[in-house]
């Protein structure tokens, strides 16, 4: 009893597209005394039933015009009277692809900034469908078809294929200039069924876009005076985004301890203290615009500002008193030394330019006025005739050192010191033979010279320099002196080599720092010499470089050579060469050239760059090694196939579907990809699939499994999915996706528990419980009986004794 069931049922739904006339939709059928049917409701004299239960369309469905049907079936007896019913029926109109997408304008206008960011959305585009928007019929995508003009065949405009949404590309954003072209036109598309289908429809409209001038820009450097006594906050400049809104920051990239700027939300950026040349004289920091989200709208504005100097220092003096020597026959006109003062005011301008002049002499003897100073140099001079010792040897000096604004007083110590007429002479002119070993320590001391000098002590006049002249072009030793008693001490500064310098012949100069009297000249008696002589020492081969690097693809044949390293030893050895730390066992060496070879198939996405060490051994001698790094880069190619990026197990729809779904994944592979990424397609593994599923590629890496209709069984079903990396060569994987469709209970597939592998079913739980219970009843009635026995024969015993024993009188 069809209709009997519909009533327990309450409504019956169904679903079709009634495509052609006299189409049967439903048999429906009722018990006596009912002998025909009675149709009520939504007809629409499209649905009519005959007597026989037959409910049928006399024309063509439009899902646009009527989307669902409601309807009530009756059944009547001879009399027309109702005896079953009426029953509800919902009829729901499967939709077909019979409406073709429409811009709701056929000309679109719109502006952009220059150096918007990438991505933003100026201009909205929109289409409609009459289709279902549940299904790919009513599923729109928009397309950029031409963009005019097209330089250098670059997009500078992209749209969202889902919303419409026009925005710049990173490239427009860098290189839209309206400088150069004022305005573009681009011709978009729209189509149904996603755009995947060869059967969609489409429709275009125009877009004319204008590009204005991007007033994001970044001031102009600012200079501020230092020590401002304006009141604060000063504004120094302003920044402003394209539109209002904007929410404004400042970034003090230098992380000082004392910021000294704030930004309103107009963009005006103000000083908000005085500023001090001398403790900093430039601040470059960054305005940030935002929208209302906290994204920034574009990249940051670096702005500068200079701290303009005043004169707001006064000269220093470079110590309390300066002190300098002067020899007593020192001629007229000659330079006694330089008084350099400091300014900390801005170098090379009129607040840091200084003037020197002498304003006191002491003693004035035998007259004043016998030193002149340079006005700007500072350098002194003898000013009127030589000094002589025996009358004053020291006078003192006050020296005014004024810029143009302040005035400071330094001070200058003059010592008159004896005329340099003694040279020094060295105590012995040979210091003989001084054998060393090659290794001997940078630092150490080798020999002490010693030279003495007659002028007056610790004068300039009589301290002693000592300068190696020849046999040391390398400059592996030096002389310090002892400023107290001219000892000299011979140094290695760098390291002895035998193989370069075996025997040097060393010649020392001693000279003293002040120039020697007219007339007297040095001699032979301020040279002396000595022999260095360095012995060999047995030393580790040295590489040309602590890192030897190459670079191959990873796919040359076995036995390539992919590099070579290079050591020397210091001695002339020939050097064998031997690899280190090789895991993989991808390379080999040969052992006289030091060439590396491949030995096995190379992989960048085992490791790259694959390091291993290098050792270098000398043939003959000790056998010193050294180790060298050896890291060989592996350039990709394409030799992984693509895969799921993560397990896809537990993909579920709800049975049954009430309308087509679809799922996303993500594929991968383990090749290096550079810039742009991945670029995968997609599609089904096998033909046999294509009724039921269809796959479209979302972006490079992601894609959405569909399902065509709703007609899935509960159960699991394995899709296929090809894909292809489109690398050179291109590789192909073929992936599984699990995909089940199942009762859901609130969101959540609901599976029922069944029989898994190892688990006992419910017989056999309860057979082996019934078998556990009677074998431990078994183990209780032996041991029952036992005890019974051991009881009986206790008593037995106990009898026996009681007989024999003797009775008490």
């Amino acid at each position: 009893d069809v209709l009997q069931g519909h009533q327990r049922e309450m409504t019956q739904t169904l679903h079709t597209r009634c495509q052609e006339p006299s189409q049967i939709i439903f048999q429906f059928k009722a018990n006596p005394p009912a002998v025909t049917f009675e149709l009520t409701g939504e007809t629409d004299n499209i649905f009519m039933i005959e007597r026989e239960g037959l409910l049928y369309c006399t024309r063509a469905l439009d899902r646009e015009t009527r989307s669902t049907h409601n309807l009530q079936v009756a059944a009547l007896d001879a009399n027309g009277i109702i005896v079953e019913g009426p029953v509800p029926i919902t009829i729901e109109v499967k939709d077909i692809n019979d409406n073709r997408p429409m811009f709701l304008q056929s000309k679109y206008e719109g502006s952009v900034r220059q150096n918007s960011r990438p991505g933003k959305p100026f201009l909205y585009v929109n289409a409609t469908d009459l289709d279902d928007p549940a299904t790919p019929n009513g599923q729109l995508y928009y397309q950029i078809v031409i963009q005019l003009p097209m330089i250098n065949n670059v997009m500078y405009f992209q749209i969202n294929n889902k919303t419409g949404a026009i925005s710049l590309t990173r490239e427009g954003s860098q290189e839209l200039n309206p400088a150069k072209n004022p305005s573009y036109n681009l011709v978009i598309s729209v189509k149904d069924m996603g755009g995947q289908s060869e059967n969609s429809f489409s429709d275009t409209t125009s877009v004319d876009i204008i590009v204005t001038e991007n007033i994001w820009k970044a001031p102009k450097p600012v200079e501020m005076v230092e020590n401002s006594t304006d009141p604060h906050p000063i504004k120094i400049t302003q920044v402003r985004w394209n539109d209002p809104g904007a929410q404004y920051s400042l970034v003090d990239k230098e992380k000082l301890p004392r910021f000294p700027f704030s930004i309103d939300q107009e963009g005006d950026i103000y000083m908000t203290q005085p500023l001090d040349r001398e403790e900093k004289d430039a601040y470059v920091f960054y305005a940030v615009a935002k929208d209302e989200y906290g994204k920034p709208l574009s990249y940051p504005l670096e702005i500068h500002v200079k701290v303009k100097d005043i004169n707001d220092n006064p000269p220093t003096c470079p110590s309390p008193v300066t002190v300098f020597e002067v020899q007593e026959n020192e001629r007229l006109g000659n330079s006694i030394g330089t008084l350099t003062a400091h300014d900390r005011d801005e170098e090379n301008t009129a607040n840091s330019f200084l003037n020197y002049r002498i304003v006191e002499q002491t003693p004035k003897l035998p007259m004043d006025g016998l030193f002149l100073i340079q006005t700007y140099a500072g350098m002194l001079q003898l000013a009127k005739q030589s000094l002589k010792k025996q009358d004053t040897p020291q006078y003192n000096l006050t020296i005014e050192v004024s810029d143009k604004d302040f005035k400071t007083l330094c001070f200058v110590q003059i010592n008159v010191i004896d005329i340099n007429d003694q040279i020094p002479i060295f105590e012995k002119s040979d210091y003989g033979n001084l054998t060393l070993a090659e290794d001997t320590n940078v630092g150490s001391t080798i020999l002490t010279i010693q030279a003495t000098d007659a002028d007056e002590p610790f004068t300039g006049s009589s301290k002693i320099l000592y300068h190696i002249k020849k046999g040391d072009s390398e400059g592996r030793l030096g002389v310090d002196t002892d400023p107290h008693t001219n000892t000299g001490y011979v140094i290695i500064k760098k390291p002895l080599d035998f193989e370069t310098a075996a025997v040097s012949n060393i010649v020392f100069k001693a000279e003293n720092p002040e120039p020697l009297v007219f007339g007297v000249t040095y001699n032979a008696s301020s040279f002396a010499k000595f022999t260095l002589i360095v012995t060999d020492v047995n030393e580790a081969p040295q590489f040309s470089q602590h890192v030897f690097q190459a670079k191959v693809s990873e796919d040359v044949a076995i036995g390539t050579k992919v590099g070579n390293v290079t050591a020397k030893d210091p001695e002339g050895l020939d050097i064998s060469y031997s690899l280190r730390g090789d895991t993989r066992g991808w390379l080999k060496i040969d052992h006289v050239t030091g060439e590396i070879f491949s030995v096995a198939p190379l992989d960048r996405e085992a490791g790259s760059p694959y390091r291993v060490q290098v050792v270098a051994t000398e043939v003959g001698g000790s056998s010193l090694s050294s180790v060298s790094e050896f890291h060989l880069i592996l350039m990709d190619v394409n030799d992984n196939p693509p895969r799921l990026a993560k397990d896809y197990t537990g993909l579920f729809f709800c049975h049954p579907l009430s309308a087509p779904g679809s799922l996303i994944f993500e594929a991968t592979d383990d090749d290096q990809h550079l810039f742009r990424g991945p670029h995968f397609t997609f599609s089904l593994g096998s033909g046999s699939l294509q009724n039921d599923w269809e796959v479209s590629k979302i972006n490079g890496t992601h894609a959405r499994l569909s399902t065509r209709h709703t007609d899935f069984e509960e159960r699991e079903y394995v899709v296929l999915i090809r894909i292809n990396d489109g690398g050179r060569p291109p590789l192909e994987g073929i992936v599984s996706l699990p995909v089940t469709f199942c009762s859901c209970v609130e969101g959540s597939c609901f599976r029922p528990a069944g029989r898994q592998t190892g688990i006992p079913t419910v017989g056999m739980a309860v057979g082996i419980l019934l078998t556990t219970l009677l074998v431990i009843g078994i183990i209780l009635a032996v041991v029952f009986i036992r005890i019974k026995k051991d009881k009986g024969k206790d008593n037995v015993e106990s009898a026996q004794a009681s007989e024999v024993k003797p009775l008490r009188s």
